[in-house]
């Protein structure tokens, strides 16, 4: 377990466990170490470097075994990543001169001559049937041998690997940061708790877990160990029963039910007969997932058991042969009928959805008294609304202008499948929105911690608030979606690598680059090998082994003002079904040579696991005064069911990236300006003497031990509760 778990805490925390073992002199394979780290972008702190020195040789090289194996694969390192043109990006050729060669070659293949020829008559050949195309004509080795040793620059990435304590300890810490989150969890978060959860399971517990998805995760854990299930609602027991299928604890898919033992569907139904024993009024909760309890109950058989009669009564809710009336359902009747006071004063007793509503009351209000009513209704459930939604309001009410004219309205779903629609609402009345405004800052503010003396890292100040696990993904160096963050280099590469699971797949990485107001100027692909910006690594048509592609961007040259690099996927298996799949980008000085793919130049590696056929992970934008600067995306479009192409979907890209980047998105900087304490920006010069709360994007190496860190690893823990 500890083989696996090591992996988890280094990834989630960049702290390594403290190693155990016997004393020694292991010095020289510490800095060994430490220079291999060096060759992926990692490097021990001094902290680190020193505990390692004074252990045996052999656990520090066990140690480093298995802690290269990590980082290579946070940096996508652990995969090779070969190239169609073995020089890129010297040397590649013109599209169209490209696709002559195939033909000629072809054409002078035997087995394929006759079937060109055939093609050439119609006037229209399939690039596909080309031997010379969409497959690698070189082994990796070979590609390297081409290239040159990367010459070390000062802007080259160093992610600093720090001292943990026990790995016990540090697995204890991350169960307790990731099961009581204010905030919902990311994939990856929910995968590392699901198997944290069973280690932890007797260990301390978080005082709340105020996420549900979270709560499932644990009952799950809780069940196996035999010990008391953390239920208050029936969707509760539905979550952990997703949970118990592998299945969607979120319910945003549905699960197929597995067969349960008896002993588990005692469990469950116990839970559920409690839970409405005490609150009858919550079988209303079983409406809004009727299908999915109905399925639950073929699974749990309730009426083998009658001695839990409201377990029942949940699954005779769901076949519709026990009514009840939906708190959703009397809201819709008061709105209906015109009452808005009388909704604003039942959704009272559900801050989180008065809140929700809030913008829809506002709008259905036609005298003042009912504004008033509406907006001292929200004051009033301020204290008792989670923090994260307090932030959501917050955040939509400031892009909610009164100013605002009909535009568009994004939309991004749990899963990341993005969508636009036209926005035709009025705006909010002004003194409304700002009375609002006012009252959420207060109950932020009211709620935030006093932080003492407060290290501000300028370049987080940008990085958008985690209000959701769902905004970012899995990787290294990513950030929360309408994040900002610089670009420093000359040199900008893009990369895409796909293994497919069991069928022929197709992954196209493509670039757009749109003027500043969002017109098409040209694209990098698969159909554009070339432009004045750079070019494209060229096209892989299958991965049965592992496909790369890569474009190249000179910054300098960049015409427009935006770059949106994308992933078609041309044909085959979608993200979530191929074997794995991450995008990525590097960044280097003009001089920087090298590999195509180099570690220690990778900014960001981001996994790609989300619905749709066409991901939009980072957009890049030029500022007024020349600068580049990423931001960040982390969403996916429908796309149609094959043959996704850059040329097809222009349009709809422009559209959704004038929506994210015209939004305003609360950050890091919003929160800080609230905090209280004696803020400094830091420069990367000296550190305080004494403890610290420090705030930044990467944790310096000479904190004093007991300050308060904050890193976007960690980021989440900003959000009040």
């Amino acid at each position: 377990m500890s083989q696996r778990l090591e992996p988890m805490v280094v990834r989630q925390t960049h702290r390594l466990p403290a190693p155990s073992g016997p004393a020694g002199q292991g010095g020289v394979a510490a800095r060994q170490f430490d220079a291999a780290l060096m060759s992926v972008g990692f490097k021990l702190s001094a902290g680190l470097l020193e505990h390692l020195s004074g252990l045996a040789e052999e656990t520090v090289v066990d140690t480093a075994v298995r802690t290269l194996d990590a980082v290579r694969e946070m940096a996508g390192d652990h995969v090779g990543h070969n190239t169609y043109f073995i020089d890129f990006p010297a040397n590649v050729p013109d599209t169209f001169d490209f696709w002559m060669r195939c033909i000629a070659g072809a054409l002078a293949d035997d087995t394929t001559r006759e079937g060109t020829l055939a093609q050439l008559r119609t006037g229209v050949v399939d690039l596909l049937t080309l031997p010379g195309y969409g497959n690698y004509q070189h082994t990796y080795a070979e590609m390297l041998a081409a290239h040159d040793e990367l010459i070390a620059a000062a802007g080259d990435r160093m992610t600093v690997l720090h001292l943990g304590g026990a790995l016990d300890d540090e697995i204890t810490a991350l169960y307790l940061a990731l099961a009581g989150s204010s905030t919902p969890l990311g994939e990856d978060g929910l995968r590392d708790l699901r198997v944290i959860a069973r280690h932890c399971v007797d260990g301390p517990q978080p005082e709340a877990i105020p996420v549900r998805e979270n709560r499932a995760l644990v009952n799950l854990a809780r069940l196996d160990a035999g010990a008391s299930l953390l239920l208050d609602t029936v969707t509760d027991v539905l979550r952990l029963a997703c949970a118990l299928s592998d299945g969607d604890v979120t319910l945003a898919e549905p699960t197929r039910f597995r067969s349960l033992s008896r002993p588990v569907r005692r469990a469950l139904l116990a839970g559920l007969d409690a839970v409405v024993a005490a609150a009858p009024v919550k079988l209303a909760d079983v409406i809004a997932h009727r299908e999915a309890f109905k399925r639950l109950g073929e699974r749990l058989h309730p009426h083998e058991y009658p001695r839990w009669p409201h377990a029942a009564d949940v699954f005779a809710v769901a076949r519709g042969e026990k009514e009840v009336r939906s708190f959703d359902g009397q809201v819709e009747d008061l709105l209906h009928a015109g009452d808005v006071i009388g909704a604003a004063r039942l959704l009272s007793a559900a801050p989180g959805k008065l809140f929700r509503a809030l913008d829809r009351l506002l709008r259905a209000c036609r005298a003042q008294d009912e504004r008033d009513a509406v907006t001292a209704a929200a004051e009033r459930a301020t204290p008792q609304a989670a923090g994260r939604v307090l932030l959501s309001v917050r955040e939509h009410l400031h892009n909610r202008a009164t100013d605002e004219t009909a535009g568009r309205r994004v939309f991004a779903n749990r899963l990341g499948r993005a969508w636009v629609t036209p926005d035709t609402r009025p705006p909010l009345p002004a003194p409304e929105r700002k009375r609002l405004i006012d009252a959420l800052d207060a109950e932020i503010r009211r709620r935030l911690p006093d932080p003492g003396q407060l290290l501000i890292d300028p370049d987080i100040l940008d990085v958008a608030l985690p209000l959701s696990g769902n905004a970012t993904t899995a990787g290294l160096g990513v950030l929360p979606r309408g994040s900002l963050s610089r670009v420093d280099g000359e040199l900008l590469r893009f990369f895409v690598y796909w293994k497919q699971a069991c069928c022929t797949t197709d992954f196209d990485l493509s670039a757009l680059l749109l003027s500043d107001s969002y017109r098409t100027i040209c694209w990098l692909s698969y159909t554009e090998l070339t432009q004045l910006e750079g070019e494209h690594s060229g096209d892989i048509t299958e991965a049965p082994d592992g496909a790369s592609e890569f474009i190249n961007l000179r910054l300098g040259a960049t015409r427009g003002s935006f770059i949106v690099p994308q992933v078609n996927i041309f044909d085959g298996e979608g993200f979530e079904e191929v074997e794995e799949s991450f995008f990525g980008f590097m960044l280097r000085d003009a001089e920087q040579q090298g590999r195509p793919f180099e570690p220690r130049t990778v900014r960001m590696k981001s996994d790609l696991r989300g619905p749709g056929r066409v991901a939009l992970p980072v957009a890049f934008l030029r500022g007024p005064d020349g600068t580049w600067r990423a931001k960040w995306l982390h969403v996916y479009l429908k796309g149609n069911p094959a043959s996704n192409r850059v040329e097809g979907n222009r349009v709809s890209v422009a559209t959704l990236l004038r929506g994210i980047v015209e939004r305003d998105y609360l950050t890091v900087r919003y929160l800080t300006e609230l905090m209280g304490g004696t803020a400094t920006l830091w420069d990367g010069g000296a550190l305080p003497a004494g403890p610290v709360t420090y705030i930044g994007l990467e944790r310096p190496d000479g904190l004093h031990p007991a300050s308060v860190v904050i890193t976007p690893e960690n980021l989440r823990d900003l959000i009040p509760a």
